[in-house]
């Protein structure tokens, strides 16, 4: 999985996983891996297969690291899963999410007349940094209340913890990851405790406030909750958005059909996007008793993979599943997950995503690549370094 002609285009080797059939045993990783649609959807479902998160040692030296994970909603199972869940979406509701449309459509624009201003001084623009990466983290940034001035460094911090989710991550990527757990810890522990003195309108002090049975959040699970919400709140946009929009641009009827139609298109084009070039590959769970997937034992305490990018190009649930289509419909892909582990930003990510694609394509008709895109070399959080653009 770190093979350059693999990460740069996995999909003929998924292809040949699918038709063994069933999950297959990887010696190197120490894990099964699901690369059918059946059955990477009952790996996410199966709730003897949980989210168990394995701290890293040594334990000193990983502690922010630990915490962050071991107290998010994304690394626990229930009871405690339930409960984070649950009080997080009461500050993270569907009314929430439809109250920022304005905000989004504002962003969106802003983007778009500095991207015009920086085509009036030259040919091109970066589709990742000038517009598919800013507007996912300008609008989480918002809603937990983090200062514009501070925005700079919430891109950062997030790309180095989720370095770590790659299959070999390097010792130079592992001292990036806990330097990042540190400083981001406390950047939050900071604003909570300002929030808690001061309240203000934002996420954070939802957070702070929020209560259901007589149960809180205690302090490391409102800093990992709003540490998550950063990361899992803009890299599926951006990765999504990015991986889709290149897909597009090189697919002329496809593209077309997009310039034609795009407010019409926008929520089948997004479910595309994530569908064909889908910005998480892989979801790893651990047996918690034997289970079995697809006709192979899962023993307790070995661990299976949900390979999502594999699941969309399902030829026996998806038609000429390695084409693009902007129109499909239905198009059950499973690229924010399923089961209790849904992702809780899938509403934020659609609504970003429609609102910013016909945006874009009505400001530029005239979109076109100006350059090879720049992959990033990561398997399991796939997208762009860069995509220059004309306009």
């Amino acid at each position: 999985m770190q093979d350059p002609g693999f990460i740069e285009n996995p999909y003929p080797a998924l292809k040949e996983l699918r038709a063994i059939g069933k999950p297959v045993w990887d010696e190197k990783l120490n894990i099964f891996l699901a690369a059918t649609h059946k059955d990477a959807n009952a790996v996410l479902r199966t709730r003897s297969l949980g989210r168990i998160f394995q701290p890293k040692q040594p334990a000193t030296t990983w502690e922010t690291f630990n915490w962050l994970h071991a107290d998010s909603i994304l690394d626990s199972e229930p009871p405690k899963h339930t409960r984070l869940r649950s009080l997080v979406m009461k500050a993270f509701n569907p009314k929430k999410i439809e109250s920022l449309r304005p905000d989004v459509e504002r962003l969106t624009n802003m983007l778009l007349d500095a991207i015009e201003e920086k085509l009036r001084a030259g040919g091109s623009f970066d589709l990742i940094a000038d517009f598919a990466e800013p507007l996912p983290v300008k609008v989480i940034a918002s809603m937990l209340g983090f200062p514009d001035s501070d925005e700079h460094l919430l891109r950062p911090w997030s790309q180095s913890i989720v370095k770590m989710y790659e299959v070999s991550p390097s010792d130079e990527d592992k001292a990036e990851a806990i330097k990042a757990s540190e400083e981001f810890a406390e950047y939050v522990h900071s604003l909570m405790l300002e929030r808690k003195r001061n309240p203000g309108t934002d996420l954070i002090t939802d957070l702070a406030m929020v209560e259901e049975d007589g149960e809180k959040l205690n302090a490391h699970e409102l800093i990992a909750t709003c540490v998550l919400l950063l990361n899992a709140g803009h890299e599926a946009s951006v990765n999504g958005f990015g991986n889709g929009m290149v897909a597009t641009l090189k697919n002329p009827e496809q593209l077309a059909l997009l310039k034609a139609r795009p407010d019409e298109l926008a929520a089948t084009a997004v479910d595309e996007f994530l569908r064909f070039d889908a910005p998480l590959h892989l979801f790893e769970r651990t047996a918690t008793e034997d289970t079995e997937i697809g006709g192979v034992v899962i023993a307790e305490g070995q661990k299976i993979a949900a390979l999502l990018g594999s699941a969309g190009r399902d030829e026996t649930v998806f038609e000429n599943p390695d084409q693009l289509d902007l129109t499909r419909d239905p198009n059950p892909h499973i690229g924010f997950g399923a089961g209790i582990h849904f992702c809780i930003g899938a509403p934020l990510a659609r609504m970003e995503m429609t609102t910013s694609l016909p945006a874009l394509v009505k400001r530029y008709p005239n979109l076109e690549l100006a350059a090879e895109p720049v992959r990033r070399p990561t398997f399991v959080l796939r997208g762009y370094e860069s995509v220059f653009v004309s306009a």
